[in-house]
């Protein structure tokens, strides 16, 4: 058995618990929220995104599910599009500002420090709104196996920018 960090069993342990502990709605159907105004020109696609390995781990116990850790980091105006995950997430900000918004919600602005939980099937984008500094944040991911990796959204309707 290899050894992780108490931090990073520490962490699995609070995904595993959310994921077997949460119930997995379908995707989200609500209605788009204006776009929000520091996201970057989204039609670039996912330029400028690093995502490095900690953990995947098989739950014990829990047939057909497993745990990831992603340690992502985002340069200056990266995005991540419109996209969903059959898995639930949690996103740790390490360093830098971040900005999240699930599709029909208002956007979120996270700092060091802060984290927010995205249920399965939820559609949403993330970015990086400086224009000079680096984002990074990990990613805690858990569910089926194999059912971590995001799904691009349908495109949805334009709506005015919000002011």
């Amino acid at each position: 058995m290899k050894h992780r960090p108490p931090v990073l069993l520490a962490a699995s342990a609070a995904v595993i618990a959310l994921v077997l502990s949460a119930a997995t709605p379908g995707r989200s159907q609500q209605a788009p929220h204006p776009t929000h105004p520091d996201m970057p020109d989204a039609t670039r696609g996912k330029q400028g995104i690093t995502h490095k390995a900690l953990l995947k781990s098989d739950v014990a116990g829990a047939s057909g599910q497993e745990v990831i850790v992603w340690d992502t980091e985002y340069a200056p105006r990266a995005i991540n599009p419109r996209h969903y995950h059959p898995a639930a997430i949690t996103f740790h900000v390490v360093a830098g500002t971040g900005v999240w918004q699930e599709e029909g919600k208002a956007a979120v602005t996270l700092k060091a420090g802060d984290s927010l939980f995205i249920t399965p099937g939820t559609t949403h984008s993330h970015w990086n709104p400086s224009h000079t500094e680096k984002l990074r944040f990990l990613e805690f991911i858990g569910g089926e196996t194999d059912k971590a990796r995001p799904v691009p959204a349908p495109a949805a309707k334009a709506l005015p920018q919000s002011n």
